[in-house]
């Protein structure tokens, strides 16, 4: 019998790879993105200091009153433009987007290219 391993061990296993690679610096942050069932959340952390410069997720309240769903693509685009602005705001124009693990197809893929029309550079 063939055991596969869980579809998250494995997401988190490519996040591990990645995560080797790509580190944020103070002039250029890393934009993480993380998707639930319910929820999608995108940070931008300056990994030399370990804090967090902006977030945004569909769980604020700003966001979740205007969508009328909080798993879809169209989340995930309010959620690149919320975290986009917050980073604009503080100065930061260029960051390195880790995408956690998951394909960059759909919902990831909406979240980058909100984030890219609104300023944000990577």
């Amino acid at each position: 019998m063939i055991i596969k391993p869980s579809r998250k061990l494995a997401r988190e296993k490519r996040h591990y790879k990645l995560r080797d690679k790509i580190s944020g610096t103070g002039e250029r942050p890393r934009l993480s993105v993380f998707r639930s069932n319910q929820h999608i959340y995108a940070q931008v952390i300056d990994d030399t200091k370990g804090i967090t410069l902006a977030a945004a997720s569909t769980k604020e309240k700003a966001l979740a009153g205007k969508l009328a769903k909080t798993w879809d693509k169209e989340a995930a685009r309010a959620v690149g433009e919320a975290v986009a602005k917050k980073a604009i705001d503080k100065g930061i124009t260029t960051v390195v987007f880790d995408r956690g693990g998951y394909i960059y197809h759909g919902k990831v893929q909406a979240l980058a290219d909100a984030a890219r029309e609104v300023g944000l550079q990577f």
